[in-house]
């Protein structure tokens, strides 16, 4: 493998990740965006209500999004295993 090809592996290997991870972060910071407005409308200063809204949004988004996510991950790793 020369050094090149190798940089191609790794510059593959952190885009996918990106994408992978993407939808999941965008979720966590609209819903944060969301629940901060609320919170400077209301004045309501409770740090529990920013982050549980968040997971439980992340985690609804991973759930939907896994079947995605994993043909991503199972592709990309077919094609590692394919190089050799």
């Amino acid at each position: 493998m020369s050094g090149s090809t190798g940089l191609e592996l790794v510059r593959e290997a952190l885009l996918i990740a990106l994408q992978v991870s993407l939808p999941i972060l965008l979720v966590g910071i609209v819903v944060g965006l969301v629940i901060s407005v609320l919170q400077a409308i209301t004045s309501i200063q409770d740090q529990a209500l920013t982050f549980v809204p968040k997971i439980v949004a992340m985690i609804a988004v991973t759930l939907l999004a896994l079947p995605w996510l994993a043909t991503r991950l199972v592709e990309f790793a077919s094609a590692m295993l394919s190089l050799r």
